[in-house]
């Protein structure tokens, strides 16, 4: 970090937390507090310390013994911090960058749920995720203890040359010149101009069904969060991630299912004449889209999206069916693989807005097409699909009783179909989403047993409100299928973190 951005920071920790509180709740500096392993990556001095407290506190005494420094003054921002660092240096995404991994994968989908809870909920999701680490630390260990290095110095390229070496070590799958090249390009760039390099790579293939795309997403968002100055490991664990390619061969070298539609979608965004900007609204062309996406191959998914494109179709009527797509699995197929084709979507999307390049966000675009058949085909392999279609879903016959939200939720518990029809009823007849996803991010903090639960609920609650109203409410009533239910047991973790911040 460089003087002027450790004054800045200090002096914004010490505005707006109170410096002195932020110190006595770190307590004093032993010396074995600062002393680490050689060849293990080292943070900060300012946030080593905590990080250091997350790794060696055990599982059975992390949630009380965090209780006790938050009481003494230790702010959320600091704790989020130590949080992610501690997960990114002790957790490898290997074999798959999901598992073990969602460890780091969840920190920001912990943190959207923190931020949009009400007030004594707030710290759950965040304690909830310290102990998720903690098992996820755990299991790393027992798999090899794998542990970020330091960063090889002599191995990094000139700051001029940086971004170059790294999209040609990312082109050639190359981990070693990736990692040093990504350090260099942190160290003298911004988070914009990095961003912008790894959007173009994170989504190029389908392993790890979206997780690669997911933590480029989640992990930016953080970085907003947290502050830029903590983004160097981040980085250099997301780029070995985005390089995982699960013992294959080199896919540089290879043609492999998993590569194959985005070498072929990156061809056709060359091709593309039509600029993203603009377009015409039309639910039609969605209808369409969505009705395409039951049953297409990827290729034929992302030709139909280029082909809307071309017709000069507006990007949210191409994104209202996308997501409507990924919810329409949801209720054909409840599980695992379909709820990733949600914050897969969530992620992609999240890029496809950020990203300032036209080129990378017509691949993109490309890719969440084709990645949305390859879900509904990983789906079939693990069970029978239904018929359901989502532009199908309609209010039933009037009904003496006009569904609540609790009524809704309580139904989840016993039939998911009909939940569905519930929400759609009810939204339909002008009920306030927000109540919604009020009562179903309160049931996450109390009922949710694993990332999924987090990563769902925040993807799903936040997608909503970027679709067209024509589409919303089919969306919010798919995810009924996925969120939790108030007849699922309330996790003795709950009580537990209650009891130590209470």
């Amino acid at each position: 970090m460089s003087v002027l951005q450790r004054r800045t920071f200090l002096a914004s920790t010490a505005a707006g937390l109170g410096l002195s509180s932020l110190l006595h709740s770190l307590g004093p500096l032993a010396a074995a507090d600062v002393t680490i392993d050689s060849g293990i990556a080292r943070f900060s001095s300012d946030i080593e310390p905590l990080v250091r407290f997350l790794e060696d506190t055990p599982q059975q005494s992390i949630i009380e013994a965090t209780a006790k420094r938050v009481k003494a003054g230790l702010s959320y921002r600091e704790l989020l911090t130590a949080l992610l660092l501690a997960g990114v240096r002790n957790v490898e995404p290997r074999p798959s960058v999901g598992f073990k991994f969602h460890a780091v994968l969840v920190v920001n989908s912990a943190h959207l749920a923190s931020i949009s809870g009400p007030d004594e909920d707030r710290w759950l999701p965040l304690f909830w995720a310290i102990d998720n680490f903690k098992s996820s630390q755990a299991r790393d260990v027992r798999e090899g203890n794998w542990t970020m290095p330091t960063v090889e110095e002599s191995a990094l390229p000139k700051a001029t040359h940086a971004e170059k070496e790294l999209r040609t070590a990312l082109e050639r799958w190359d981990e070693s010149a990736a990692d040093a090249a990504i350090t260099a390009l942190v160290r003298h760039e911004g988070a914009n101009r990095v961003f912008e390099v790894l959007s173009s790579y994170a989504a190029r293939d389908f392993r790890s069904i979206g997780h690669k795309v997911i933590y480029l997403s989640n992990a930016f968002r953080t970085l907003q969060t947290i502050g830029w100055e903590y983004a160097e490991p981040v980085m250099r664990s997301l780029v070995y991630a985005i390089l995982n390619h699960n013992d294959e061969p080199n896919p540089s070298t290879s043609d492999l299912e998993a590569d194959r539609p985005g070498r072929l979608n990156r061809i056709a965004a060359q091709n593309m004449s039509t600029s993203l900007a603009g377009g015409k609204i039309d639910d039609g062309a969605t209808r369409d889209l969505v009705r395409t996406l039951h049953d297409c191959s990827p290729i034929e998914a992302s030709e139909m999206v280029a082909e809307l494109v071309e017709k000069n179709i507006a990007v949210q009527s191409i994104w209202d069916g996308l997501f409507a797509s990924a919810g329409e699995l949801l209720m054909r197929q409840r599980g695992i693989v379909s709820l990733h084709s949600v914050t897969t979507t969530n992620a992609i999307h999240h890029a496809f807005s950020a990203a300032s390049d036209e080129q990378t966000r017509k691949v993109l675009l490309l890719q969440n097409a084709s990645f949305l058949p390859l879900f509904r085909d990983a789906a079939a392999r693990r069970g029978s699909l239904s018929a359901t279609r989502i532009d199908e879903l309609a209010s039933t016959e009037p009904s003496d009783h006009s569904p609540t939200v609790t009524d809704v939720f309580e139904t989840m518990g016993k039939s998911r179909k009909e939940a569905s029809l519930q929400m759609y009823r009810l939204l339909s007849a002008g009920g306030n989403p927000q109540d919604v996803v009020d009562h179903a991010r309160r049931l996450v903090f109390l009922k949710g047993n694993d990332s999924h639960d987090y990563k769902f609920s925040s993807a799903a609650l936040e997608d909503y409100r970027v679709l067209s109203p024509a589409w919303r409410n089919r969306f919010l009533a798919a995810s009924t299928y996925q969120l939790c239910s108030p007849a699922e047991a309330t996790r003795p973790l709950v009580q537990r973190i209650q009891s130590a911040i209470g």
